[in-house]
């Protein structure tokens, strides 16, 4: 399936590498810098910005990471671009990255929301609560999750591209995919309903199977769901007048 470039893949692909060589340089070289400004917090946290919920989208965590999202963006995403256009495409893509902080957020709030009902229980304030925590003053069976929500900054394109790998397998459910590290050809109709199953028993239990143990598990599955979405609801209504041009 080798490919050349299509115009919005290609640069989607520059911004991100311009990006990473930003974190790399600026504040140091050690990229603290960038990240406390571009990566996504959690809303508690004090570095949380509004303006993060897009662009931890074009900020990685390492080259590795930076290396295995773009060949997939360009695996991918030049096929759906080829077949959509480059207004579907970058919807997709946007919007996919926006269910990707929904789920992975809404799954945060759902662990840290008890912890803050426990200790408001106890007479302490909205504002006191993350001290309260730090000096590990309240404790309940999912206590120890509270350091890694609060503190935890998530980056990456990887929920875009599980949309655009969602919308590529509904255009393309016949095709033959396969992973670096099991090199068996499957069918994206079953290849990526089985990522994403892999990916919601991760962020259930804690279990890598293919990614590290850090990665955001609930956003890959936001974000292939919000692409799965958009995409049946376009094959849905592609004859009649909301189609885009």
């Amino acid at each position: 399936m080798m490919r050349g470039i299509t115009d919005t893949v290609k640069h989607l692909l520059i911004i991100n590498v311009i990006m990473f060589i930003g974190t790399m340089l600026v504040g140091g070289g050690n990229g603290e810098l960038f990240y406390k400004w571009f990566a996504l917090y959690f809303p508690k946290n004090e570095l949380f910005q509004p303006w993060q919920v897009i662009t931890h989208m074009f900020m990685h965590g390492g080259f590795a990471h930076l290396l295995f999202n773009m060949f997939a963006l360009w695996m991918f995403g030049t096929a759906v671009e080829q077949q959509l256009g480059s207004k579907k495409f970058l919807f997709i893509y946007i919007s996919a990255g926006l269910g990707a902080v929904l789920f992975q957020l809404g799954y945060y709030y759902f662990q840290y929301l008890p912890m803050q009902a426990e200790a408001i229980s106890l007479g302490f304030n909205e504002q006191q609560i993350v001290e309260i925590f730090k000096e590990g003053k309240v404790f309940t069976a999912i206590g120890p999750k509270f350091n890694e929500i609060y503190y935890a900054s998530m980056v990456g394109a990887s929920g875009c591209i599980m949309g655009i790998l969602a919308a590529f397998g509904m255009m393309n459910p016949e095709a033959k995919l396969m992973l670096i590290f099991l090199p068996i050809p499957i069918k994206a109709k079953y290849f990526i309903p089985g990522i994403i199953i892999l990916d919601i028993i991760s962020a259930l239990t804690g279990q890598s199977f293919f990614s590290p143990s850090n990665t955001a598990y609930m956003a890959h599955v936001g974000g292939a769901i919000t692409g799965f979405i958009i995409m049946w609801y376009w094959k849905k209504n592609q004859f009649n007048k909301n189609r885009w041009n």
